[in-house]
């Protein structure tokens, strides 16, 4: 089975030019906010006062309440019972968790969090799980048409949440492919590829974590369809995972799935070590 995932799928808002879930403004963010505003209005209390009693400041309040900010989950964890909201607040936290990804990457970012084994191949950008803010943040500013500054801050908070995968325990087994022309790009500024390259080298010494180079000299490439991620989930079961110009596959056909899985083991053999790969990272540091 296929399942494919698009900007435009029925209810994201693309084919009525309503805003997309997740972005600033939009449905669930809207719905959280007014219900925010009504119960702390219920509760006799000003934003400030609020915001003391959880720990935010009452600009961040404003911000929840005005559907321009995604609330952290331990906010909602904390305002529910302070408004005595009986749960009402509680009752979107998945939603808008889910909803702080663009629709495309929504089943994919599930599953990611929920992955036993990650294999990741990039070819134009340092993956998600590698980024620094400033990274992430230059790649986003880059995006046409042009995304406003409420959501690129919007997405450069969840790319960075996702990391968490990385320190959790049990950790997963995670491998990362990175073509070499992906770490001499410099995104941002030369600057912010020196950021990147030392979190990668960072993330590379962890025990569940292997990070290989592509060299550009190489003769033979298996990865010249491009870029994929395969998922193992707990069931034993693999996804691969595609993206491109706004577009997403969910790829679940076993026969499918093998053929990915096949092609990202003669890609590792054609790579780096990961010794020599951190190796070559921190030969590509001393050069800027």
């Amino acid at each position: 089975m296929t399942v494919v995932r698009g900007d435009a799928e029925p209810g994201t808002g693309a084919e009525t030019g309503e805003r997309p879930e997740g972005e600033p403004g939009s449905g669930v963010m809207m719905a959280f906010g007014r219900q925010l505003k009504l119960l702390r209005l219920r509760a006799g209390l000003d934003r400030t006062e609020f915001g003391k009693l959880v720990g935010y400041a009452a600009q961040s309040i404003a911000s929840f309440e005005q559907g321009r900010r995604i609330p952290q989950p331990a906010f909602i964890d904390k305002a529910d019972p302070v408004l005595d909201a009986g749960g009402l607040l509680l009752a979107l936290k998945d939603e808008l968790a889910r909803a702080q990804y663009p629709p495309f990457f929504r089943d994919a970012a599930r599953l990611e969090a929920q992955a036993l084994e990650l294999f990741l191949y990039a070819v134009s950008a340092v993956p998600g799980l590698l980024q620094t803010e400033e990274y992430t943040r230059a790649l986003l500013a880059m995006r046409r048409p042009l995304l406003d500054e409420d959501t690129i801050e919007l997405r450069v908070s969840a790319r960075i949440a996702r990391q968490e995968i990385l320190t959790r325990w049990p950790a997963p087994l995670v491998s990362f492919v990175v073509e070499e022309a992906v770490l001499r790009r410099p995104f941002g500024g030369r600057p912010v590829l020196r950021g990147v390259l030392e979190r990668i080298l960072q993330v590379g010494q962890h025990r569940s974590v292997e990070v290989q180079v592509m060299p550009t000299d190489r003769e033979d490439n298996a990865g010249l369809d491009g870029p994929f991620t395969l998922l193992t989930r707990k069931s034993g079961d693999q996804i691969a995972y595609l993206e491109v110009q706004g577009r997403s596959i969910l790829l679940t056909d076993k026969d499918e799935v093998r053929s990915v899985a096949a092609r990202y083991g003669i890609i590792r053999s054609q790579a780096l070590t990961p010794r020599e790969s951190l190796g070559f990272i921190e030969k590509l540091l001393g050069e800027l």
